[in-house]
């Protein structure tokens, strides 16, 4: 069964490899009537629908001036209104509508297809999916599957026993049913185990919170941190979005730490120290510390020293440390590790009573990119039973998370072992994807260190690059002439010219007077040499025109 699913998939893979470039001839006026930004838009430079999911013309009734609907943007909520988020923003949008174009208009682009390089959707771009867990959890959906004498056949021997030992753990073996709302109890046993062997230190299952994926998690605890503007939660510059939108959403301040690019992405507790002591002075109440690690946007592994200083930090000063954890095992460099936070605490010895950590983590990342199958989970410890029973109830209100997600998440936290059926060619997937993100990561940033005016720091780990451009003054000028930010006047302009799709730092936040773009490393190797190229082309073309 798994060689015939593998050698499938190659053949599908063989059949829509992207034809070799063709030639094209630019379109002008198609391109501009998908590009153009809708008119509420083009009013500021850098508002918060800058990045918003569509354009007002793509939308029915969408004329507030003249609509009698009874909501319209100055009714809703405002905190809907600040809230960003870059990554599926306004040059998603366009690239969704060139890609529908493309369908029918294939010869007015001087490309064939879209690359989406703006988010970490790793099986969108080409990954497979680890063949170990996909057999669990198809045993687990589709449960008379266990009863057939064939199974054995097509199945490995300690998929089918994992798929027997979850099942037995679900009343009635139901995964369409409802679980307990921190997740199904002996999925976080395995969960549990899962960290202590990873951290060499005990881990509780009842401190487990299982949840669709780690945002729900992140928003989870903005919901019990935030009570008002007067509460603010300080957060990497550059940051993933999640963090600044759900802050706004939930009514907080965003209290910025920047990260030191010349040093790799380091962070300072120097600079924690200055923005704590600013947010005080404002009347800000600082009630936590996110740290991602390994870094997103920008792919940096923190050293156990740095941790230790951060633990120490969160310690002296009552905060809560949320640890962003989600790329555990994206670490692409020799000489850096992951540790986890709690690790760290724990080897330092901080217990249960000495400080508040949450540590997220999810199977969208890593090497296994289930995304769209939503699981992830929350280890919350240092915190009394008290606030516990009100961070499981607002975990009740949403009822659980989904069954699949939750199966994935303990197969994650507990694959097989030597000696299983299925190890060898579990270590050979997990291995080959590993070892082709770290291949990629290195090219693509050779790549981008050799175009004029572009410094790009190391990817350490995470699934992304996070190069600086140095825009020339005439590009600057152009920018605010369409009233956009220069990074995403760049990023529109790379998308129109090579339909590679990424992020303008903009979106993340970033050292005022400076510009940049997240990458993404995951198109499959294949593909990597013809986006250099068409990069290393466009941004010749682009200085050229612009160079002061």
């Amino acid at each position: 069964m798994r060689r015939f699913v593998i050698g499938q998939a190659k053949n599908l893979i063989d059949q829509t490899r992207r034809r070799p470039p063709q030639p094209h001839h630019h379109n002008n006026l198609r391109l501009l009537s998908l590009l153009r930004p809708s008119a509420s838009d083009s009013t500021a430079v850098y508002s918060p629908r800058l990045f918003s999911s569509s354009s007002s013309s793509d939308m029915p009734g969408s004329d507030s001036s003249t609509s009698s609907l009874p909501v319209t943007l100055d009714s809703i909520n405002p905190k809907v209104l600040k809230c960003e988020y870059a990554v599926r923003g306004e040059i998603v949008s366009i690239a969704q509508r060139l890609q529908d174009d493309l369908k029918t208009n294939k010869d007015a682009y001087p490309f064939d297809e879209i690359i989406y390089c703006n988010i970490g959707n790793p099986q969108s771009l080409g990954q497979q999916p680890i063949t170990f867990f996909r057999e669990v959890l198809a045993l687990c959906s589709h449960t008379a599957l266990l009863d057939e004498s064939a199974t054995h056949g097509l199945f490995s021997s300690d998929s089918i026993d994992r798929a027997w030992k979850i099942l037995d753990q679900i009343p009635g073996k139901a995964t369409g049913a409802y679980s307990h709302s921190q997740g199904i109890k002996g999925l976080r046993d395995a969960i549990a185990a899962g960290i202590e062997a990873r951290d060499g230190f005990p881990a509780d299952p009842n401190d487990i919170f299982m949840t669709d994926g780690a945002s729900p998690g992140v928003h989870m605890m903005m919901q019990l941190l935030i009570s008002s503007e007067k509460d603010g939660i300080l957060c990497p510059i550059p940051q993933y979005p999640l963090y600044s939108a759900s802050i706004a959403l939930h009514g907080g301040s965003l209290v910025p730490y920047y990260l030191d690019e010349a040093s790799g992405w380091g962070l300072e507790i120097s600079e924690l120290k200055k923005q704590l002591e600013d947010a005080k002075s404002k009347g800000i109440t600082v009630r936590a510390l996110a740290v991602i690690n390994p870094g997103n946007p920008t792919g940096q592994v923190l050293s156990e020293e740095n941790q230790r200083d951060i633990v120490d930090f969160c310690k002296k000063e009552g905060l809560v440390l949320l640890a962003d954890e989600v790329y555990q095992e994206n670490v692409y460099v020799p000489d850096k590790k992951f540790h986890s936070f709690k690790k760290v605490a724990r080897s330092m010895g901080y217990g249960e009573k000495d400080i508040s950590l949450v540590s997220f983590q999810s199977i969208s990342k890593g090497y296994y990119g289930e995304c769209g199958k939503r699981g992830g989970y929350m280890e919350v410890t240092g915190f009394t039973s008290d606030v516990r029973e009100q961070i499981y109830k607002v975990a009740s209100v949403n009822l659980c998370s989904n069954i699949s997600g939750q199966i994935l998440a303990s197969l994650v936290m507990s694959p097989p072992k030597p000696g299983d059926d299925s190890y060898d060619s579990y270590i050979a997937e997990k291995e080959g994807i590993l070892s082709s993100l770290a291949t990629r990561a290195k090219t693509l940033e050779e790549a981008l260190n050799k175009l004029e005016g572009v410094t790009c720091n190391r990817a350490e780990g995470a699934m992304y690059l996070f190069p600086c451009i140095n825009l020339p003054q005439k590009a600057i000028a152009a920018a605010e002439a369409a009233k956009t930010a220069p990074d995403a006047f760049y990023c529109k302009r790379l998308l129109n010219a090579t339909g590679i799709v990424v992020v303008p730092g903009s979106g993340f936040r970033q050292v005022p007077g400076t510009w940049h773009f997240r990458c993404t490393i995951l198109p499959q190797e294949d593909k990597i040499p013809a986006i250099v190229n068409r990069l290393t082309e466009f941004h010749k073309s682009f200085m050229d025109e612009f160079r002061d």
